[in-house]
């Protein structure tokens, strides 16, 4: 039976309950779903800001494993690439690139750092999660997220884990940068996120990021294995990379397939 609009028992698939889990987060939600453009889009509008990830130097953990030669392969995929800085490095150390935002402000601001540098990354519009499959094609050796996952209210890392599954090769790795727990973000329960609204709102909220700790990040991908999990190392102005101490970096693997 085809749904209508008088329907109220609508809900048939598991895509179906994380839509209407969006939906309580709302007007928050705009930072993880195709809505978001609007919010991100004002947060890169003035370049001149004095936002720590806005300069164009890549995370100094991404900087350590590429020099390391920890990451083989030559696939990469950014997720949340924003204005581009890691996903220029990774094409100047032989990758090719895609990277994907929500935001049109920060993929063009993206696009003028590519084009400057020459660089092998294809930019994308939209959600990650909708374009796996489609513009976003596995399998990838490396996917990379700075700043992404903590923005996702908790029902999200079921998508998040889906998306790692498909595009992910075997034997690749993961690499993230996320609020580190008594350093910077929200420390609620993921019960109570959906209990406790933020001061002033009628809603639930992520509280402007959710904060994980060390063992809150290997329960989340256990899947995977560890390869390094500490604090981000800050860094000087003078330094090459960017690097702050409210959070945490990681780098997992999947492990490679079964002969």
């Amino acid at each position: 039976m085809a749904y209508s609009p008088g329907m109220e028992r609508t809900l048939r698939t598991v895509e179906d309950v994380l839509a209407l889990l969006d939906g309580l987060f709302a007007p928050e939600a705009d930072r993880w779903t195709t809505g978001g453009a609007h919010w991100w889009d004002r947060f890169y509008a003035d370049r001149d800001r004095p936002v720590p990830f806005f300069v164009a130097k890549p995370d100094e953990n991404l900087a350590a494993y590429l020099d390391a030669g920890l990451l083989p392969g030559r696939r990469a995929l950014d997720l949340g690439c924003g204005p581009g800085r890691n996903a220029v490095h990774l094409a100047a150390h032989g990758f090719a690139v895609d990277g994907v935002d929500l935001s049109p402000t920060a993929l063009a601001w993206a696009g003028e750092r590519v084009r400057e540098a020459g660089a092998d990354v294809r930019l994308h519009h939209g959600d990650a999660f909708a374009l796996v499959g489609t513009a976003l094609r596995g399998p990838y050796d490396l996917v990379y997220d700075s700043g992404c996952f903590h923005h996702l209210p908790p029902h999200r890392r079921v998508s998040y884990l889906a998306l790692l599954d498909r595009v992910l090769a075997p034997g690749g790795h993961f690499a993230l940068t996320c609020f580190a727990a008594g350093r910077m973000g929200c420390e609620l329960s993921d019960a109570d996120l959906y209990r406790r609204p933020p001061a002033g709102s009628g809603a639930p909220g992520l509280h402007g990021g959710l904060a994980y700790t060390p063992e809150e990040l290997r329960h989340v991908f256990a899947g995977l294995t560890e390869r390094e999990l500490r604090p981000m190392r800050e860094q000087p102005a003078d330094s090459g990379y960017f690097g702050a101490a409210f959070l945490h970096t990681a780098l997992f693997q999947r492990p490679a397939a079964s002969a």
